[in-house]
């Protein structure tokens, strides 16, 4: 009973942090939205990153430009590369494109990036042989400069209600708009 005014009262007041932690009407559990806007801001701030590939090429990764795929539940990456080393004849440009899945990390209440998916590595007028090695690289690129990249932390406010009802975040949905992250009863640690 306790519960269920609590819930409503919060519901009622509109209460939440960055997002709305709100009811959603067809599954009756609070949500929390997070805007686009807010995940290209958390993210940018882990960028440029330098990548060094096999001592021959030194890759610099720009902020990436996401992309929400709502229809596969993923985010995309697409970032802007600079590419130099002994084994270019000068400096390279391209553009490195990747998708992640989300997931939560409750030791630090952030959202991640994991299972990550390279979609291309391009950069132009690169011989055949930095090219193969790039190619070859770009799984490891991928995995050392985004994979469990935090694309948002959840702040203490922003959890009180739901901890206080005994749930904690699970499912984790990519709309056109944002995430929307839907509470699940907390489970034993």
């Amino acid at each position: 009973m306790k519960r269920r005014l609590l819930l409503t009262l919060a519901i009622w007041m509109g209460l939440g942090g960055a997002g709305l932690l709100a009811l959603s009407p067809a599954h009756a559990q609070p949500r929390y939205t997070v805007p686009s806007e807010q995940l290209q801001e958390a993210v940018a701030q882990k960028f440029p990153r330098r990548y060094p590939v096999g001592g021959l090429l030194d890759l610099t990764l720009q902020t990436p430009r996401l992309r929400l795929l709502p229809e596969l539940n993923r985010v995309g990456a697409e970032m802007a590369v600079d590419a130099a080393g002994p084994a270019l004849a000068g400096n390279s440009t391209g553009i490195f494109d990747v998708d992640f899945a989300l997931r939560y990390e409750p030791s630090d209440q952030s959202i991640r990036a994991h299972k990550l998916r390279v979609n291309s590595l391009r950069l132009s007028g690169l011989p055949p042989g930095p090219a193969a090695l790039l190619e070859a690289y770009a799984p490891a690129i991928a995995g050392e400069t985004l994979l469990e990249v935090v694309v948002h932390r959840l702040r203490p406010q922003d959890l009180m209600l739901a901890d206080g009802l005994g749930l904690e975040p699970g499912t984790i949905t990519v709309t056109a708009k944002g995430l929307v992250i839907g509470f699940v009863t907390k489970q034993p640690r």
